[in-house]
């Protein structure tokens, strides 16, 4: 350290110091062949030469202002004829012990849903009224089908596969023109031909009571809001009947002029929409000052219109399909009433229903395919098309879990298993308080 700093006092610049020192020494007389490649001849050549001149004129500046004029200069070295530095050690962006903590790992995406395009089991259904205008189908609550085979209403249970016949009807009354399940999935809604409607227990197979004076002609539509059966007709009308009470008209819609094929009540029971063979849609709110008054009446189909789907994850969505000179299923908000989308599907729509568990739309149809298309909302791509039937689909109807489809045509029943596994979906919602829970019977 002291002779270090003997030389470091002496001299102003330590690598002129060694250069001279090597310049002098006769103790190594070899022969030196550097790299050219790392040299600095420009920085060489100046000490070489203009060196000297700095120590026979010492400079009047001081040495810290030499010191960084050195630094600035980049002259701050210690060897001249040398291979260049290294480069500098990289600056690390993040200390190291960062990178020991766990890191999120990317989330996993959600594998391709495989769509079976057969049937799961095929069920006969004969004597299936082949009628554009009538709803011969439903599965409730508790996992039973019922369906309208001409003069008689059969039950399907999903669970055990056991099938009985629940109510028969005489040719003065029958066929049965539309079946309807309460939403306790026990309670069930018959239409006939006679403009009559009966309330049957299925669990008891028990008759209840009729409904009388709702309508002129045949009931070909229903819907279930609670404790209130709403119909609809061939006459037009569409009429609230409260199920509790004997005087069970409690309002009637007007504004179809032809039967009304199409009813469906929103999830929060707020709205009802009817779609007809007078090709109109209509929206009706009971929360409105004249809840009996449409809220909106849309025109834009150019067939009848039977497909009715309410959206389960978008509030005051709606789609609609028609019939054969339509072809189209439109969506629609039913809170301004604006048409947003329309798409032309190539055949007759029958039914719709939406996925709950995706962001799915399947729907039914008739000639030339009578296939079920399933459809991605929004961009409306079809995923798959599901073929089997030899007539044209006229009904559908969606078990508890939503996952198996149940649809009709022809004279066959199939169940399909087109939104997904039932392990793989959400519970259920628990049901509403059962309507007839202070009824024990009406007649």
């Amino acid at each position: 350290m002291r002779s270090s700093y003997t030389l470091g006092s002496q001299s102003r610049c330590p690598l002129e110091e060694r250069l001279l020192q090597k310049k002098n020494s006769r103790e190594n007389l070899d022969r030196f062949i550097p790299n050219r490649s790392a040299m600095d001849f420009d920085f060489a050549h100046y000490m070489l030469t203009q060196g000297r001149k700095g120590k026979e004129n010492p400079s009047r500046y001081g040495r810290d202002y030499r010191k960084q004029l050195a630094e600035a200069m980049n002259m701050n070295r210690t060897r001249i004829l040398a291979f260049k530095n290294k480069p500098p050690a990289p600056v690390e962006p993040f200390p190291s012990y960062f990178s020991s903590l766990p890191q999120d790992k990317p989330a996993n995406p959600k594998p391709h849903r495989h769509i079976p395009q057969t049937s799961e089991r095929t069920l006969d259904a004969p004597d299936l009224i082949d009628d554009y205008y009538l709803n011969l189908l439903d599965w409730g609550s508790s996992n039973v089908i019922a369906i309208a085979l001409a003069n008689t209403v059969y039950l399907w249970d999903a669970t055990d596969c056991s099938t009985s016949e629940l109510a028969r009807f005489d040719v003065e009354r029958g066929p049965v023109t539309s079946v309807s399940w309460a939403l306790d999935g026990r309670h069930i809604a018959i239409g006939l031909d006679n403009s009559e409607v009966q309330l049957w227990d299925s669990t008891a197979k028990q008759y209840l009571r009729t409904l009388r004076g709702c309508h002129r002609s045949r009931v070909g539509s229903l819907a279930w809001n609670n404790h209130i059966l709403t119909t609809g007709g061939m006459d037009g009308r569409i009429v609230n009947n409260d199920v509790r009470i004997g005087s069970h008209i409690v309002e009637t819609y007007r504004g179809h002029e032809r039967e009304v094929c199409g009813l469906k009540w929103s999830a929060s029971g707020q709205q009802l929409a009817s779609g007809g063979n007078d090709n109109l849609l209509h929206i009706w709110d009971n929360r409105s000052v004249a809840p009996t008054q449409w809220l909106h009446r849309l025109e834009d189909h150019t067939a009848a219109v039977k497909a009715l789907a309410w959206c389960p994850f978008q509030r005051n969505l709606l789609a609609s399909g028609g019939g054969g000179n339509d072809q189209c299923i439109k969506f629609w908000n039913t809170q301004t009433g604006a048409c947003l989308n329309s798409v032309d599907t190539g055949s007759q729509v029958c039914a719709l229903l939406w996925n709950m568990n995706e962001r799915e739309l399947l729907s039914s149809h008739g000639f030339t395919q009578n296939q079920l298309t399933l459809w991605k909302y929004p961009s409306m791509v079809r995923i798959a098309e599901l073929t089997g039937h030899t007539s044209r689909v006229l009904h559908m109807a969606q078990n508890p879990n939503g996952c198996t489809v149940a649809s009709a045509g022809g004279e066959t029943l199939k169940l399909w298993n087109v939104f997904g596994d039932p392990e793989e979906v959400k519970p259920a919602p628990r049901l509403p308080k059962e309507p007839f829970a202070q009824v024990s019977r009406i007649r």
